[in-house]
């Protein structure tokens, strides 16, 4: 295996070991051992665990905006949020996905609140360019950009807490003018 193939293994164990435990309760030493190295070759790959973070969190937004604009290719309007809803829908099906997520969030507020403001600014700015690159991929105005992820923080959340989909609000979810 490559160093890049390597430090690709690493950052999916990351996302995994992260969402399950968030920073502070996700061991450098966890990881390495999910992934099978050893923890200074770990430190080879990543200088520090925020790094390791930072990787993690970045793979995960990156793999939803690049859910959002493949289902999105082609589209516009209605069906492009349409088939951005369905897919990312897809997306966290797999529990590790939405738990990166929220730990993501939970993670920058509490490092926010001990000082430590450089994840924050790293988060905030990918957002920027997930919800930039929504909003033209589906020709998306403002509002409309509001609304669709306005809806999939509703989703997250219902997701998370273990909502039964066969319960009548997933289909506001179909016909929602978001």
């Amino acid at each position: 295996m490559t160093a890049e193939e390597r430090r690709e293994s690493v950052i999916r164990a990351s996302m995994i070991e992260f969402a399950e435990r968030g920073y502070n309760g996700t061991s450098t030493q966890a990881i390495a051992t999910r992934v099978g190295v050893s923890q200074p070759y770990l430190f080879r790959l990543f200088p520090n665990k925020r790094a390791l973070f930072e990787a993690a969190v970045r793979r995960c937004m990156d793999d939803v905006r690049e859910t959002f604009l493949k289902a999105a290719e082609g589209l516009e309007g209605k069906e492009a949020r349409e088939a951005m809803g369905l897919a990312y829908f897809e997306l966290i099906t797999d529990r590790s996905r939405l738990l990166m997520q929220m730990q993501m969030y939970v993670s920058t507020f509490a490092a926010e609140s001990a000082g430590d403001t450089e994840v924050g600014e790293a988060v905030r700015a990918m957002w920027v360019d997930l919800w930039d690159s929504v909003a033209a991929a589906a020709g998306m105005t403002p509002g409309e950009t509001t609304g669709f992820f306005a809806e999939g923080m509703l989703i997250n959340a219902l997701v998370a807490m273990g909502f039964p989909q066969e319960h009548r609000i997933w289909k506001g979810f179909e016909s929602s003018e978001c």
